[in-house]
């Protein structure tokens, strides 16, 4: 297994098994990449964990709907509880999927995110507005497109703060919208030739290894509200915690840049941030938006949670299905819940507190 070292605070030079060359780091971190399957440590102390700690989030979580928990640092398992070969739904960290497979289209030049949707024939069966035609990709990508024309796969609760109609520009208003999600799987499509589930498949899953995953995991949900489609997916926890690990190291898999340079760190840039009162911006921020990503502002994330270490962010999925990524600590968290069944939830703000907790465990 290969294998690539890391600074906190400046670029380092490394040779495989010699010493760092270059002065001024502060902290070399080990990081590790999966091969066929994930190298555990062999105790959460071997790891730098107090192992008493997880054991009271592992208890706080059996109190909850916590169908499976994933700790990973440095590229290798911490701890695990429940099923981590179990599939289950992903309701919208579809969309954190999606972005990367963008980033890779952007790379390659298939798709100009300043294009309109004007410029791409995009349209929708209550016909869209000539304001609205000048949305383009990149509103989508950050759900600030003002198009509030009804959606496929949204809940009741975002069918009734969708805005109404043509009342912002594109551009000036953040609202949660799956209009932008959807039709961004059709651009997606449409300028890429590809099938986005066959396109996941090929051009992440195989890549970094996935053990699970098949386009097969993935369909289509269509109907009368919409053109676009949802693209809803379906992943284990191990497989997801290696996308959280792509994303981790800014794209890169053992020496190979799946994602071009910089789209990371483009696509988890804050272009919206949340408030308690969202009519004073004096008033707490509870977090921020980025590309189809949930980021940590001011400390602020899930909904609540604070002291949260900057530069985290998440992908999130309906009733408690979370990836969340901590660049400061080096740290994957993945948290799965049974959807499957009705009536299974864990709210986000307690997925935050484990996390918070799991934090803890390292700095004792």
């Amino acid at each position: 297994m290969t294998k690539i070292y890391q600074c906190r605070t400046v670029i380092c030079s490394a040779f495989i098994g010699m010493m760092l060359l270059a002065s001024g780091c502060e902290e070399a971190v080990e990081m590790s990449f999966p091969g066929e399957s994930w190298d555990q440590y062999d105790s959460p102390e071997a790891a730098g964990f107090d192992g008493e700690i997880l054991n009271q989030v592992r208890e706080y979580s059996e109190d909850l709907d916590t169908k499976v928990m994933m700790i990973v640092h440095n590229g290798k398992i911490v701890d695990y509880w429940g099923d981590k070969t179990e599939n289950h739904r992903m309701h919208s960290i579809r969309k954190s999927l999606l972005t990367g497979l963008y980033g890779i289209q952007v790379g390659l030049g298939n798709i100009d995110l300043d294009a309109t949707m004007n410029d791409l024939d995009i349209d929708d069966r209550e016909g869209l507005s000539d304001q609205e035609r000048q949305a383009t990709v990149r509103h989508l990508l950050q759900a600030r497109s003002g198009i509030y024309h009804p959606a496929l796969f949204e809940t009741s609760g975002m069918a009734a703060a969708r805005p109404d109609r043509h009342s912002y520009a594109p551009g000036e208003n953040y609202y949660y919208n799956n209009w932008d999600f959807n039709a961004l799987g059709t651009i997606y499509e449409q300028e890429s030739g590809e099938k986005i589930h066959e396109s996941f498949e090929e051009r992440i899953a195989r890549p970094i290894g996935m053990q699970d995953f098949t386009a097969d995991d993935g369909r289509y949900v269509t109907g009368d509200e919409s053109r676009h489609a949802a693209y809803p997916f379906e992943m284990t926890a191990r497989d997801l915690a290696r996308y959280g690990l792509l994303y981790l190291n800014e794209g890169n898999w053992d020496g190979e840049q799946l994602l071009p340079e910089g789209w990371v760190a483009e696509s988890l840039d804050i272009y919206s941030s949340f408030h308690t009162d969202p009519d004073n911006d004096r008033m707490k921020t509870r977090g921020g938006y980025g590309y189809m990503w949930w980021v940590a502002v001011d400390g602020q994330h899930f909904d609540g949670i604070e002291g949260v270490p900057d530069g985290t962010y998440t992908a999130r999925g309906a009733r408690g299905h979370v990836l969340a990524v901590v660049p400061e600590h080096d740290l994957i968290l993945v948290h799965r819940v049974n959807t499957h069944e009705s009536g299974n939830r864990v709210p986000y703000p307690e997925v935050g507190k484990m996390l918070m907790d799991i934090i803890g465990a390292m700095e004792t």
